[in-house]
This record gives C-alpha cells, structure tokens and sequence, in this order.
C-alpha cells in the first residue's frame, strides 16, 4: 500500500535523465527542468508581449511594458542612469526569480528557489559581480566601503572587521531569506492540503476556503521575494558604483 508524501518530499531533487561525464553526476532533474520553464516561460511573455506593439497596448503588451518599466524604475530608484547599463542581469534576475517562485507553486511541480544551494549560487554570483565592479569603478578607493575617510584609528580598528563582516555576509541573507520564505510557505500548503483532504467533508466548505486564502497569500509572498530579492541587488549595485 502506497504512503502519502510528507510535506518535505516536495523539496527532493529527482533526476529524470541520467547524465554521466567523467565520473560526475550531471543528470537533468526536475530542478534543471523548472528553471528551463523559467527561461522558457521568460522568453514566450516577452513574445507574446511584442509580436504585435501598438500605440494603443493589448494585454499581453500591457503586462510586459508594465514589467520592464517597474524593473526599470526600480534600478533608476536606486542606482540612477549609472546603473540602467546593469538593467539587463537585473531585469533576467528578476524574471527568472519571479518565475521560480510562481512555477513552483503549480500542483506537482517543483520550486527551485526553495533550494538553497540555488539561491546561494545566486547570491554568489552577485557578490562578486558587485565587487568586480565596485574596484572596476572606484579602483583601490573602493575600500572605503570599509572604512570611511577621516575615521580615527581606534574607530577603525573596530569599525573595519564589522564592515567587512557585514559586507561578506551579503551572500548568505541574500539567499537566505529567498530559501526560508519559499520553503516554509510550501511545507504550509502541503500540510494544510492534506488536512483538508482528511477532514474536508467533515468542516464543509471552511478548509477549502481556508487553503484558498492560504495558496493566495503565497503568491503575494512570492512575488514580494521576487521584489526583494532584486531590490537588494540593485542597493548592492548601488554601493558598488556610488558607494555609501
């Protein structure tokens, strides 16, 4: 007799295509294959969107312009024109984060930014595209971050391990926060799923309202995920070309 999931089973890594190189396991699981719907899904909105541009919108234009203008406006916001040369990974981070967290609550589907592996590579990545361009901007001069011009040295000494303990830590709240928001949302609705099925005939109507509310509130978490997650790249990006 077969045993229902647990909550947890949903995070599993399954590979669907066993792939060998070398001695490395480089299989396609479901991971690989919801980040290929992400891109995938990415790249038909944006079609569907500009395949027929008027002056007056149609829907599908209407959600991509008003897409791209809040990415945009938010890299303005927080950057100013300086940054607009860094929308493109901005907006691509966006849309792939955004994705990742509305595919994923599809039934039987899998959330890839509930790994928090995933996030991390992320977040690395960032970090140190940040960093690059930071030196690439300010030079030698972009250590300032850590200590401020005109510091006294006993403020230093104590200010310097703190800033760059801050600073290096950036990664992991970064991924952190995404991993712990997306994973305890669905391990809710899966439990809440399965007391509904349970006692659903039992409490009428209530518990499937109830998990409506719930489901709904998870889709406002994930898109406010999304929001933060490339609204801290952007005031990273921010202390990297203007510093703080």
């Amino acid at each position: 007799m077969a045993q229902n999931s647990g909550p947890m089973d949903q995070f599993i890594v399954k590979p669907l295509i066993n792939l060998d190189m070398a001695g490395i396991d480089i299989s396609y699981t479901n991971s690989a294959l919801l980040m290929t719907f992400a891109v995938l899904s990415t790249f038909l909105l944006f079609w569907m969107a500009t395949r027929k541009r008027t002056l007056v919108p149609t829907r599908w234009q209407s959600v991509g312009e008003l897409i791209y203008e809040f990415t945009a406006s938010m890299v303005k916001d927080n950057v100013g024109k300086e940054g607009m040369r860094y929308f493109p990974f901005i907006f691509t981070l966006f849309m792939f984060v955004f994705f990742g967290n509305v595919l994923g609550l599809m039934p039987y589907s899998f959330t890839f930014t509930s790994h928090l592996f995933v996030n991390g590579v992320l977040a690395v990545f960032i970090f140190v595209a940040v960093t690059i361009i930071g030196f690439w901007h300010h030079k030698l001069h972009y250590l300032r971050m850590f200590c401020p011009e005109g510091t006294p040295i006993a403020v230093a000494i104590v200010l310097v391990p703190i800033e760059i303990m801050s600073y290096c830590i950036r990664p992991v709240t970064l991924s952190l926060r995404l991993f712990a928001n997306m994973l305890a949302g669905h391990v809710l609705l899966k439990v809440l799923a399965g007391f509904i099925i349970s006692m659903g005939l039992m409490l009428g109507w209530i518990p499937f309202l109830a998990l409506i509310a719930i489901t709904l509130l998870e889709i406002l978490v994930a898109l406010i995920q999304t929001y933060v997650f490339a609204l801290l790249a952007t005031i990273y990006l921010n202390d990297a070309i203007n510093m703080h």
